[in-house]
């Protein structure tokens, strides 16, 4: 069970607050369409991915050699209110708007990922 500190502490960080905010608008994201989302490198996006990860924030699935991310399904209700109170303060803002646009503009096969 995720604890209101360890939620907290893990959204402090503007990256990860996008990549929740991915999340939460999508399903399921794999490393691949994150980068390209953020624009930011993959290292970087994989270990802001560990942490959201070792919170308890987003569950991963491997296929293949690509590894895909969602909320975690398991979260406690309190706590995807709060994702979601998050995700209505973020829309229309930058750069939350940005990082969809770009998401929308992802070339995942020339990237070599399945999504």
């Amino acid at each position: 069970m995720i604890e209101p500190t360890t939620l907290l502490r893990a959204l402090s960080d503007p990256t990860r607050l996008r990549i929740c905010m991915l999340l939460l608008a999508h399903e399921e994201l794999c490393v691949c369409e994150l980068t390209g989302a953020l624009d930011l490198a993959q290292p970087k996006v994989s270990r802001h991915l560990a942490i959201l990860r070792e919170a308890r924030l987003v569950r991963d699935r491997r296929a293949g050699l690509w590894i895909h991310y969602r909320i975690h399904p398991d979260l406690p209700t309190w706590a995807l209110d709060v994702l979601q109170g998050l995700g209505h303060g973020c829309q229309g803002r930058a750069p939350y708007v940005e990082d969809q646009t770009r998401l929308a503009e992802v070339d995942v096969e020339k990237k070599g990922c399945p999504a």
